[in-house]
């Protein structure tokens, strides 16, 4: 089937219808807030890294330009530390113990790739250590039985919430416009192909997928469902396999490398002209000129993205932010950086909420918290925690790339839901 003419008639039908160092001052022995940013700086995932890094900073400084934290009536500075996972489970583990041993952090933020999370957070655990997780997206991370999981709180959508958001849509929207252009019976199923990651991520996803389809009793059937190995770059052999299979959408869970892979060898290689839909990781400038003009057509979950702005409360609070940020760095911000920006603003008001910088303390303030959304849409328009597993509650939408001549690259556009979708 060839869907551009499809899909370039549903775009139209949807969009219609801290600083490093700091002087120290102190508050009863303590010279300034210490927060630990866990992310892959070096290795495969490193531009994802350096991005969630460079939000931080902006939000360090821009606590420290407006004069710190006020901790029981003493205002302390934020001093961030940097944790390099390496993108590995061993540089993980290794670089959250050198925060808490050697560092000393008060609290951590970060953490991307739910592999390297689950094992670098046992440490976290053992130390009673406060972890924003702002990067790793298996409900794992705040499930798990095997440690105490008290101390983590996890502000990112998991696989769970953007299965669940992307199912609904492609239910929604997706399946409707097919039926209807291939002159399809209207109660037909939709025939939807999966392709994970071999990690907690990419199970994740997948078990994410089959979970919205039995709970939501979707129209959705899986008629393929393939695994790949983390950082892999040739995939014809087994999209071939799933050419086979004749699906009307591949679901793709992967990082920005691999998914601009897979969707440009499936369209230019194999053959496999349908509808692919990415995970709101991708939603990255290095995605858009790596996928190049293949992606075209294509589906992004996102909750934040570098080349568009959802409408409504947070339009301006986003533009502002997106702005600051290439000022400072001199490039766009992506997705990743965006919750880890916020998870900054999240560990600075807990503190600030504790009165103290004591762990326990801080830990309680969490759970505790109530404060208005940022840059990031969220339900209720509030940021907080549920009280059984410590989850924040994004409200996400899906995205469809359009080729842009005068860029000479794919930019998105929101077509669901409506509360959020450009006009």
């Amino acid at each position: 089937m060839k869907y551009g003419t499809l899909f370039t008639v549903l775009v139209v039908s949807v969009l219609l219808a801290g600083c490093v160092e700091q002087p120290k001052e102190t508050q009863s022995g303590v010279e300034e807030i210490k927060i630990g940013v866990v992310a892959p700086l070096t290795g495969g995932a490193s531009t994802t890294g350096l991005d969630m890094w460079q939000a931080a900073v902006l939000a360090a400084d821009e606590i420290n330009a407006q004069g710190g934290v006020n901790v029981d009536g003493t205002s302390l500075e934020v001093k961030l530390f940097r944790g390099d996972t390496e993108t590995s489970r061993e540089g993980g583990v290794k670089t959250v113990t050198k925060l808490i041993t050697e560092n000393e952090v008060d609290i951590l933020v970060g953490g991307f790739s739910s592999g390297i999370t689950y094992a670098d957070q046992v440490v976290a655990a053992e130390h009673g250590v406060p972890f924003i997780v702002t990067g790793a997206s298996s409900p794992v991370i705040t499930k798990r039985t095997d440690i105490d999981t008290s101390y983590f709180f996890h502000h990112c959508p998991t696989t769970d919430d953007y299965g669940e958001d992307t199912l609904l849509f492609v239910d929604e929207i997706v399946r409707p416009a097919i039926n209807e252009r291939f002159d399809f019976p209207a109660d037909r199923k939709l025939r939807l192909a999966v392709l994970y990651q071999d990690s907690k991520y990419g199970v994740g996803v997948y078990d994410g997928i089959n979970k919205a389809i039995a709970e939501q009793n979707l129209n959705v059937e899986v008629v393929a469902a393939e695994k790949f190995k983390m950082s892999e770059t040739d995939f014809r052999t087994v999209l071939t396999s799933i050419k086979a299979a004749k699906p009307d959408v591949v679901y793709p869970a992967a990082f920005v490398n691999e998914q601009a892979l897979i969707v440009a060898q499936g369209r230019r290689d194999v053959g496999l002209n349908t509808i692919y839909l990415a995970v709101e990781c991708n939603d990255d400038p290095d995605y858009y000129s790596g996928v190049e003009r293949w992606g075209e057509y294509s589906i992004l979950e996102s909750r934040f993205s570098p080349y568009a702005i959802p409408t409504g409360a947070i339009h301006d609070s986003v533009a502002q932010y997106r702005q600051d940020f290439k000022d400072k760095w001199g490039a766009s911000p992506s997705m990743m950086g965006a919750s880890t920006y916020e998870g900054v603003y999240i560990a600075v008001e807990a503190i600030k909420n504790a009165g103290s910088l004591d762990k326990g303390a801080v830990r309680e303030a969490l759970v505790d918290l109530e404060m208005p959304q940022q840059i990031e849409a969220m339900e209720g328009g509030v940021i907080s925690f549920s009280p059984d597993y410590r989850e924040s509650k994004f409200e996400l939408y899906m995205e469809q790339l359009i080729w842009d001549d005068s860029i000479g690259e794919t930019r998105p556009k929101i077509v669901w839901p409506d509360s959020v979708k450009e006009t």
